[in-house]
């Protein structure tokens, strides 16, 4: 009975490694066309939401970290404000969106995938999206507020520290976005290690160059010269890493054991 069993287990096998057919180069480009009418569906979706609630966006989201720390935005140009708010729903809904776009993505890679790597489209988005508005909410509570304080502080008492809104809002953005892509180290340390580009023994050995790599982008990526800000940037990339190097530890063990 058990050798029955393990026959019909091994006829099953191949049939479940064996990727889809190949597609033809206008197949792929008429896949590529759907993911990307589908993810445009989904930022005007996202827009759409973003639009509905652009002043509580506004006001209590945005503009708030600001008024925290007690910075006065101006606005400087003629139609700055309608640009701003045009920007914010932008900006709102393609960050909404980020689950439909990852989705789309790993759908169009999925059929050079092995059946079983198809299945994991779903949790792969679900942790991409988790990765990334994880680092979206660090940046937001921790890094901005501390960032905007030292701003805030910094300087003589006689300079007003009054700022274009249109600045505040480009800070804003690019603090958040490089936040979340870089907290997606993770997933893509599982992604590489699990189709042999990346090891964990090679992540070991380069540990201290990955050190000054990211004290390097934590210097670049945050605008201002306070060197605490720029700890609070690095200490959880520095975490990150160690945590890629598990995953990738732990997806290489499985490979091998699926091998063996």
């Amino acid at each position: 009975m058990r050798i029955w069993k393990r026959k019909k287990l091994e006829e099953q096998k191949p049939a479940e490694e064996e990727p889809t057919p190949e597609m033809g180069f206008f197949d792929h480009l008429g896949e590529l066309r759907k993911r990307i009418i589908w993810a445009v569906v989904g930022i005007i979706a996202g827009c759409i939401v973003s639009g509905i609630y652009i002043n509580d966006i506004l006001d209590a989201v945005l503009l708030k970290p600001a008024s925290n720390v007690g910075l006065q935005l101006q606005n400087l140009k003629p139609f700055g404000q309608p640009f701003l708010y045009f920007k914010v729903i932008f900006i709102s809904g393609l960050i909404l969106a980020i689950p439909i776009v990852l989705f789309q993505l790993w759908k169009f890679i999925a059929p050079g995938l092995y059946l079983k790597e198809r299945r994991w489209v779903r949790s792969i988005t679900f942790f991409t999206t988790f990765c990334f508005f994880s680092g979206v909410a660090f940046s937001y509570f921790v890094l901005i507020p501390s960032m905007l304080k030292f701003a805030a502080a910094f300087g003589s008492d006689k300079i007003k520290n009054i700022i274009d809104v249109n600045e505040y809002l480009s800070f804003i953005t690019m603090i958040l976005l490089a936040s979340g892509v870089m907290f997606e180290m993770p997933m893509v340390s599982f992604v590489l290690s699990r189709f042999g580009i990346l090891s964990s023994q090679f992540m070991r050995k380069y540990r201290r160059h990955s050190i000054i790599v990211i004290l390097i982008l934590a210097a670049v990526l945050t605008p201002t010269p306070d060197p605490v800000s720029q700890l609070i940037f690095a200490s959880p990339l520095f975490i990150l890493y160690e945590i890629s190097i598990y995953i990738a530890k732990i997806t290489e063990r499985k490979q091998k054991e699926k091998e063996g």
